[in-house]
Protein backbone atom coordinates (compact mmCIF):
# COMPACT_ATOMS: atom_id res chain seq x y z
CA UNK A 1 0.00 0.00 0.00
CA UNK A 2 1.40 3.41 -1.21
CA UNK A 3 0.80 6.33 2.20
CA UNK A 4 0.61 8.97 0.71
CA UNK A 5 0.08 12.82 2.39
CA UNK A 6 -2.11 14.86 0.74
CA UNK A 7 -1.90 18.58 1.34
CA UNK A 8 -3.77 21.46 0.06
CA UNK A 9 -5.60 24.67 1.65
CA UNK A 10 -8.56 23.70 -0.47
CA UNK A 11 -11.07 21.21 1.43
CA UNK A 12 -12.77 20.70 -2.14
CA UNK A 13 -9.94 19.78 -3.87
CA UNK A 14 -8.65 17.00 -0.94
CA UNK A 15 -11.87 15.63 -0.93
CA UNK A 16 -12.01 15.49 -4.31
CA UNK A 17 -8.28 13.89 -4.46
CA UNK A 18 -9.00 11.36 -1.70
CA UNK A 19 -12.12 10.00 -2.88
CA UNK A 20 -10.25 9.36 -6.30
CA UNK A 21 -7.36 7.52 -4.77
CA UNK A 22 -10.14 5.76 -2.26
CA UNK A 23 -10.99 4.47 -5.44
CA UNK A 24 -7.59 2.36 -5.93
CA UNK A 25 -6.64 -0.91 -4.34
CA UNK A 26 -2.90 -0.02 -3.69
CA UNK A 27 -3.31 3.68 -2.76
CA UNK A 28 -4.33 5.67 0.45
CA UNK A 29 -4.42 8.92 1.54
CA UNK A 30 -3.42 8.56 5.68
CA UNK A 31 -3.36 12.26 6.40
CA UNK A 32 -4.55 15.91 5.43
CA UNK A 33 -3.19 19.06 6.02
CA UNK A 34 -3.95 22.58 4.66
CA UNK A 35 -0.51 24.26 4.60
CA UNK A 36 3.33 24.13 4.44
CA UNK A 37 4.03 23.87 8.11
CA UNK A 38 1.52 21.33 8.70
CA UNK A 39 3.04 19.28 5.49
CA UNK A 40 6.00 18.83 6.94
CA UNK A 41 5.08 18.13 10.52
CA UNK A 42 3.11 15.55 8.72
CA UNK A 43 5.99 14.04 7.23
CA UNK A 44 7.89 13.94 10.32
CA UNK A 45 5.62 11.93 12.32
CA UNK A 46 4.11 9.66 9.94
CA UNK A 47 6.57 9.00 7.36
CA UNK A 48 4.44 8.39 4.24
CA UNK A 49 5.80 7.00 1.04
CA UNK A 50 4.57 10.41 -1.15
CA UNK A 51 3.82 13.79 -0.27
CA UNK A 52 1.10 15.34 -2.93
CA UNK A 53 1.47 18.70 -2.61
CA UNK A 54 -0.14 21.93 -3.74
CA UNK A 55 2.11 24.52 -4.90
CA UNK A 56 0.21 28.15 -3.70
CA UNK A 57 -0.45 27.84 0.03
CA UNK A 58 -0.61 30.12 3.29
CA UNK A 59 2.22 30.21 5.70
CA UNK A 60 4.18 27.84 3.67
CA UNK A 61 4.30 27.20 -0.37
CA UNK A 62 5.05 23.81 -1.91
CA UNK A 63 8.28 24.80 -2.69
CA UNK A 64 9.18 26.00 0.43
CA UNK A 65 8.20 22.98 1.96
CA UNK A 66 9.99 20.77 -0.42
CA UNK A 67 13.53 23.01 -0.05
CA UNK A 68 12.84 22.93 3.85
CA UNK A 69 12.85 18.58 3.61
CA UNK A 70 15.71 18.69 0.87
CA UNK A 71 17.80 20.78 3.52
CA UNK A 72 17.19 18.74 6.57
CA UNK A 73 17.51 15.48 4.73
CA UNK A 74 14.10 14.56 5.07
CA UNK A 75 13.34 14.85 1.27
CA UNK A 76 10.73 11.70 0.64
CA UNK A 77 8.91 11.29 -2.97
CA UNK A 78 7.21 14.26 -4.06
CA UNK A 79 4.52 15.33 -6.32
CA UNK A 80 3.64 19.20 -6.93
CA UNK A 81 0.05 19.93 -7.72
CA UNK A 82 -0.73 23.47 -9.66
CA UNK A 83 -4.28 24.51 -11.16
CA UNK A 84 -2.19 26.40 -14.51
CA UNK A 85 1.34 25.84 -16.17
CA UNK A 86 3.56 27.70 -13.82
CA UNK A 87 7.05 27.21 -15.92
CA UNK A 88 8.88 29.30 -12.75
CA UNK A 89 7.27 26.74 -10.20
CA UNK A 90 8.22 23.43 -11.76
CA UNK A 91 12.04 24.56 -12.34
CA UNK A 92 11.89 25.84 -8.66
CA UNK A 93 10.76 22.11 -7.21
CA UNK A 94 12.64 20.21 -9.63
CA UNK A 95 15.68 22.11 -8.47
CA UNK A 96 14.56 21.71 -4.73
CA UNK A 97 14.17 17.81 -5.65
CA UNK A 98 10.42 17.61 -6.54
CA UNK A 99 10.23 14.25 -8.64
CA UNK A 100 6.71 14.91 -10.12
CA UNK A 101 4.80 17.87 -11.35
CA UNK A 102 0.97 17.75 -12.33
CA UNK A 103 -2.06 19.73 -12.88
CA UNK A 104 -5.02 19.61 -11.21
CA UNK A 105 -7.37 18.93 -13.92
CA UNK A 106 -5.34 15.48 -14.62
CA UNK A 107 -7.31 11.98 -14.71
CA UNK A 108 -7.65 9.41 -12.01
CA UNK A 109 -6.08 6.89 -13.85
CA UNK A 110 -3.33 9.70 -14.42
CA UNK A 111 -2.79 10.62 -10.96
CA UNK A 112 -3.36 7.26 -9.59
CA UNK A 113 -0.36 5.68 -12.01
CA UNK A 114 1.61 9.10 -11.41
CA UNK A 115 1.68 8.60 -7.49
CA UNK A 116 2.59 4.96 -8.71
CA UNK A 117 5.92 5.78 -10.54
CA UNK A 118 7.14 8.55 -8.22
CA UNK A 119 6.99 6.29 -5.44
CA UNK A 120 8.45 3.48 -7.18
CA UNK A 121 11.34 6.13 -7.71
CA UNK A 122 11.03 7.53 -10.98
CA UNK A 123 10.73 11.30 -12.18
CA UNK A 124 7.42 12.97 -14.00
CA UNK A 125 7.07 16.23 -15.32
CA UNK A 126 6.37 15.17 -19.05
CA UNK A 127 4.03 16.46 -20.67
CA UNK A 128 4.25 19.51 -18.18
CA UNK A 129 7.10 20.84 -19.94
CA UNK A 130 6.85 23.72 -21.97
CA UNK A 131 8.37 25.69 -24.17
CA UNK A 132 9.48 27.97 -22.27
CA UNK A 133 10.71 25.42 -20.05
CA UNK A 134 13.19 23.91 -22.46
CA UNK A 135 14.28 27.16 -23.36
CA UNK A 136 15.78 27.57 -19.75
CA UNK A 137 17.47 24.13 -19.36
CA UNK A 138 20.80 24.99 -19.13
CA UNK A 139 19.77 25.35 -15.36
CA UNK A 140 20.08 21.43 -15.03
CA UNK A 141 21.97 20.25 -17.36
CA UNK A 142 25.75 19.54 -16.02
CA UNK A 143 27.38 18.27 -19.28
CA UNK A 144 29.72 20.35 -21.65
CA UNK A 145 27.55 22.52 -24.19
CA UNK A 146 25.17 21.05 -25.79
CA UNK A 147 27.28 20.36 -29.28
CA UNK A 148 29.19 18.20 -27.77
CA UNK A 149 26.24 15.84 -26.33
CA UNK A 150 26.77 12.39 -27.91
CA UNK A 151 23.52 11.60 -29.92
CA UNK A 152 22.28 8.38 -28.62
CA UNK A 153 21.69 4.80 -30.38
CA UNK A 154 18.17 4.16 -31.60
CA UNK A 155 17.25 2.11 -29.19
CA UNK A 156 18.76 4.33 -26.51
CA UNK A 157 16.05 6.96 -27.71
CA UNK A 158 13.27 4.21 -27.41
CA UNK A 159 14.45 4.37 -23.95
CA UNK A 160 14.50 8.20 -23.06
CA UNK A 161 10.85 8.24 -24.51
CA UNK A 162 9.82 5.44 -22.33
CA UNK A 163 12.03 7.23 -19.58
CA UNK A 164 10.04 10.78 -20.15
CA UNK A 165 6.70 9.08 -20.00
CA UNK A 166 7.62 7.90 -16.36
CA UNK A 167 8.16 4.29 -16.93
CA UNK A 168 10.94 2.27 -14.47
CA UNK A 169 13.01 -0.14 -15.34
CA UNK A 170 10.75 -3.09 -15.83
CA UNK A 171 8.58 -1.68 -17.54
CA UNK A 172 10.48 -0.73 -20.10
CA UNK A 173 12.26 -4.06 -20.45
CA UNK A 174 8.80 -5.52 -20.83
CA UNK A 175 7.88 -3.36 -23.66
CA UNK A 176 11.01 -3.43 -25.72
CA UNK A 177 11.67 -7.13 -24.75
CA UNK A 178 14.77 -7.40 -22.76
CA UNK A 179 15.86 -7.85 -18.90
CA UNK A 180 15.95 -5.32 -16.36
CA UNK A 181 19.88 -5.27 -16.13
CA UNK A 182 20.01 -4.34 -19.70
CA UNK A 183 18.00 -1.40 -19.20
CA UNK A 184 19.71 -0.36 -16.52
CA UNK A 185 23.10 -0.56 -18.58
CA UNK A 186 21.37 1.85 -21.48
CA UNK A 187 20.22 3.96 -18.81
CA UNK A 188 23.47 4.09 -17.53
CA UNK A 189 25.10 4.51 -20.48
CA UNK A 190 22.44 7.52 -21.66
CA UNK A 191 23.48 9.51 -18.32
CA UNK A 192 27.14 8.84 -18.93
CA UNK A 193 26.84 9.89 -23.00
CA UNK A 194 24.57 13.06 -21.84
CA UNK A 195 26.98 14.71 -19.30
CA UNK A 196 23.95 14.22 -16.33
CA UNK A 197 23.36 12.60 -12.77
CA UNK A 198 19.88 11.46 -13.01
CA UNK A 199 16.85 10.65 -15.57
CA UNK A 200 15.16 13.57 -15.30
CA UNK A 201 18.17 15.82 -16.35
CA UNK A 202 18.22 13.11 -19.37
CA UNK A 203 14.78 13.52 -20.52
CA UNK A 204 15.27 17.68 -19.70
CA UNK A 205 18.58 17.40 -22.15
CA UNK A 206 16.98 15.19 -25.12
CA UNK A 207 14.09 17.60 -24.92
CA UNK A 208 16.17 20.34 -25.05
CA UNK A 209 18.44 18.63 -28.25
CA UNK A 210 15.17 17.84 -29.99
CA UNK A 211 15.15 14.27 -29.82
CA UNK A 212 12.37 13.63 -28.21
Amino acid sequence: MIRVVLVDDQALVRAGIRGLLDLTEDIRVIAEGTNGEEALSLVASLAPDLLLLDIRMPVMSGIQVVQSLSANNMLLPIILLTTFDDDEALLQGMHAGAKGFLLKDISPERLADAIRHVSNGDSLFLPALTESIVDRLSLFTDSEPDDYAETPTKRELEILRLLASGWNNREIANAIGTTEGTVKNHVSNLLSKLGVRDRTRAVLKAVQQGWI
